[in-house]
């Protein structure tokens, strides 16, 4: 079975847990259906249900690959040494999180198939607007089967969603001192299923993720750099899943990401 040939097939998987399970709890979850993970980290018994729906219908598409599922590594670590390795799914049964269980947008759903380093194909999924973002490795990128080419907001400043809540303060000072006048600082959506999609359609020509866990980024770096776009550590090395390194830059261009890694960086 080739990778274009799983669209179809996991676009339903993502189709059917949104209609059958995000959205009936959506703005409708109690108290105790919400737990906190670790600080600043939530899940909800909607994220603990879509990884298993998920995990299924993707074991039955290709049963010799390894699944791995945010919520799953949370409750066992150790599944994390996994990614890498061999043939694997890679679930966020819920990206956005927060913004779900406050009853707010954005918030989305993200799949990745990789062997080995390698992101094969990455499937990005908004429960609410039934945008579907995927990119097979080396065919290009698509938003509902639409082909799409990443492109810059054209704004005299480059637009940047910088995350900087995981920064340590002086490392957060440095970055807000470097953007400052030179870049247009915008509020993040807390949710890399949304911010993946805005670089690439122009919104934002930029976003620095501190974190880069691979749920939250093998499908949405996939899909930036197949429409052309650049996602690499701060000195410029490619991002791979399976790696532990923090700190990555993802831009609609290469010369944009150059541009931004110039001033933030160097």
């Amino acid at each position: 079975m080739t990778i274009s040939s799983l669209t179809p097939l996991v676009a339903d998987l993502l189709h059917t847990v949104s209609e059958e399970i995000i959205l009936p709890r959506y703005q409708r979850l109690d108290a105790q259906d919400i737990e906190e993970k670790a600080k600043d980290d939530l899940v909800t018994v909607a994220d603990k249900e879509s990884e298993i729906f998920l995990a299924e219908g993707l074991a039955r598409l290709l049963p010799d690959a390894r699944i791995i599922g945010e919520e799953a590594c949370a409750a066992n670590p150790a599944l994390l040494d996994e990614v890498g390795t061999g043939l694997c799914w890679i679930i966020d049964p819920i990206d956005g999180t927060g913004n779900f269980a406050a009853g707010r947008p954005p918030f989305g759903v993200m799949i990745a198939l990789t062997d080995g380093t390698e992101t094969l194909g990455g499937w990005i999924y908004d429960p609410l607007t039934k945008r579907l973002c995927h990119a097979v490795h080396g065919e290009g990128a698509a938003i509902n089967g639409v082909a799409v080419k990443a492109r810059g907001s054209g704004e005299a400043l480059p637009i940047a969603g910088i995350s900087t809540l995981f920064l340590a303060g002086d490392e957060r000072a440095e970055i807000i001192r470097r953007a400052e006048g030179r870049l247009r600082m915008v509020d993040i959506p807390r949710c890399a299923a949304e911010q993946y999609p805005r670089i690439a359609l122009g919104v934002n020509d930029v976003a620095l993720f501190h974190r880069t866990l691979p749920w939250d980024h093998a499908a949405g770096a996939l899909f930036l750099t197949e429409a052309g776009g650049r996602v690499a550590r701060y000195d410029s090395s490619p991002y791979h899943v399976g790696t532990t390194e923090t700190g990555m830059l993802g831009a609609a261009s290469p010369a944009l990401w150059d541009q931004v890694a110039e001033i933030l960086f160097h």
